[in-house]
């Protein structure tokens, strides 16, 4: 089969051939039709993601797209031919999905949603999971929820934009005004973080008591601002980017909660791999009503054209970026 292996840190694709997988035991064979682009990819690639355990020289790449071209034993019900998704390769020494064919387990596929293309359907499996972990999983939005989506036209905030309208939420977004038009498309009030602060936005929209949920997406300093938009006593702060050194004492005085969100842990233990196809599989159904959908960048990508993707996906894609095969 045909890949695309980085040698080195930084380094450019190297177009090569190599034996096709063979699905073992909970395995499923995928022959990959598209592979989403994440910036987890590109840090994978510059050597700056040591928790994905993805040592180079590797085939990088998590999600995918495809159809399924051979069933392992005990792989549950999957037939050969059924179109599928997932975030199942390229973490943890895996082969990645910049390749003809992936190995995928069983427990981590889903069935493609019937309205979107193997375009769409790669692109969306770790920042679907990521929303989905952090509001349904841990801060179980509903109906009567104020939520606060920190960075509401990035990749996880635009699927949790939509994904806290769908299950009734009152929802707000911030983001630069350039993506204004954006987030209230997707039916978010936008915030302009850039000129109010976090005190005047939660006096204007709470008024003055905070968020029910605010999914902090974008980490550091925003962070932070999260912990003082949580409402009193019932407030619940998530992020899926948690990792420096932050005070807790503005959550800790207003009586609040803080969940953290690692979407890649059952990958890389092999714990909870089961959820994350059922995450998909609900997910599909929300999709297939017209309750959920990226936001795709215009430009389409072949394999032989991966750098090219890459530089830009570093420049500023406007929406999420495939490569087809």
């Amino acid at each position: 089969m045909n890949a695309l292996i980085v040698d080195t840190v930084d380094g450019p694709f190297r177009m090569t051939t190599l034996p096709r997988p063979v699905a073992g035991p909970g395995e499923v064979l995928v022959r990959i039709h598209a592979s989403g682009l994440n910036p987890l990819d590109a840090k994978i690639r510059a050597g700056q993601a040591a928790h994905a355990r993805q040592p180079l020289p590797a085939v990088i790449g998590m999600d995918l797209a495809g159809t399924v071209e051979a069933v392992g034993p005990h792989a549950g019900e999957w037939q050969v031919g059924d179109d599928v998704y997932a975030l199942g390769t390229g973490i943890g020494g895996a082969q990645g999905s910049l390749a003809d064919y992936a190995v995928v387990d069983a427990r981590l596929l889903a069935r493609k949603p019937a309205t979107l293309s193997m375009r769409e359907a790669a692109v969306l499996p770790l920042v679907l999971i990521t929303a989905w972990e952090g509001l349904v999983d841990r801060a179980h939005v509903g109906p009567g929820h104020k939520v606060l989506i920190q960075g509401g036209a990035g990749g996880v905030g635009h699927i949790a934009v939509q994904l806290a309208v769908a299950y009734g939420a009152e929802v707000y977004a911030t983001g630069s005004a350039k993506h204004r038009a954006t987030i209230e498309g997707l039916g978010a009030t936008f915030i302009d973080y850039q000129n109010h602060t976090v005190e005047e936005y939660v006096a204007l929209h709470t008024p003055g008591e905070g968020f029910d949920i605010v999914y902090d997406t974008v980490g550091g300093e925003t962070l932070d601002a999260s912990f003082r938009a949580a409402k009193t006593y019932h407030g619940h702060v998530v992020s899926c980017l948690g990792w420096g050194q932050h005070s807790l004492a503005p959550l800790s005085f207003r009586g609040a909660t803080y969940s953290g969100v690692f979407t890649l842990l059952p990958l890389l233990t092999g714990k909870g791999r089961e959820h994350h196809g059922q995450i998909l599989a609900q997910a599909t159904g929300l999709i297939n009503a017209g309750k959920l959908k990226p936001i795709m960048d215009p430009h389409q990508f072949d394999l032989s054209m991966a750098d090219a993707a890459y530089d830009l996906l570093a420049s500023g894609a406007q929406g999420r970026l495939a490569i087809s095969l």
